[in-house]
């Protein structure tokens, strides 16, 4: 049974917790093409206002988890109060380290070049025993038809439980929408940033940041030009149409009905 969902300005939001979302993923051991899961913050649920395959994807997806406090808060406005923070970061840690014991299988697909490897190298030094099987780095722009057939090859010969995917909000969602029923794995899983973050390449921000919702704070010191629309433009209306839901004044339905493509 899957958790329950609340309403997010029409973004279904599952409603658990990190250790209930890492449970869940390491319990697909062996599994193949059980789907992919979304790690959804502020960001995610205002594109998807505008981005209508990407409210179909993310609603579609075996899990949207609440990435960013906000939805957190909500969620516990919803009745949720086992709901906590599944930050992708902290997922793929804890993922990785608690599924060692049953032998769980690792693939990075993603980041910039080397970042892939980088993560890999890092994650089996910190978690002895971590069995990565392989990693692949894409070009900035869609697969051709010939790099897709490379891609499914290696991954039908590596065999992965978990294919990772760092390509950042709403490209990895797409990406994996497209692919999960064509690639040879249990599931794919979006973390964006956790790439570059456990790869070495950028500093997280400190803990009280992120949980006292200001996170978005420390990422725009540190990337001003990339995420300057993401946090001046997306927040505040991510508020606005918050209140518009709360208080009754728009109407959000949940939609999982894509608009262009019927099938990615």
């Amino acid at each position: 049974m899957q958790p329950p969902r609340f309403n997010v300005q029409g973004v279904g939001i599952s409603a658990l917790s990190l250790a209930e979302a890492s449970a869940r993923i390491i319990a697909v051991r062996g599994q193949k093409n059980v789907g992919y899961i979304c790690v959804t913050g502020v960001h995610g649920v205002s594109a998807a206002q505008t981005d209508h395959d990407l409210r179909a994807i993310l609603n579609r997806a075996w899990l949207n988890t609440p990435d960013g406090m906000p939805l957190v808060w909500l969620g516990r406005w919803h009745g949720q109060r086992g709901i906590t923070r599944v930050y992708g970061p902290d997922l793929l840690l804890r993922v990785c380290d608690e599924g060692r014991a049953s032998g769980l299988r690792h693939y990075f697909y993603g980041g910039a070049p080397e970042v892939a490897d980088q993560l890999a190298d890092s994650l089996c030094r910190r978690f002895p025993g971590l069995c990565v099987t392989g990693t692949f780095t894409p070009p900035f722009r869609p697969l051709t038809a010939e790099e897709s057939a490379t891609l499914q090859t290696d991954v039908t010969q590596k065999n992965p439980d978990i294919i990772w995917v760092g390509l950042g909000t709403p490209k990895q969602e797409h990406f994996m929408a497209r692919h999960f029923n064509h690639l040879k794995c249990g599931l794919m899983i979006g973390v964006g940033a956790a790439f570059d973050f456990h790869s070495g390449r950028l500093r997280q921000a400190p803990r009280w940041m992120q949980r006292s919702g200001l996170e978005w704070l420390f990422r725009l010191g540190q990337e001003p030009r990339r995420l300057a629309y993401r946090y001046l433009v997306y927040n505040p209306l991510f508020v606005l149409r918050t209140v518009a839901q709360l208080t009754g004044l728009r109407d959000y339905p949940v939609d999982s009905t894509a608009r262009r493509e019927g099938s990615e």
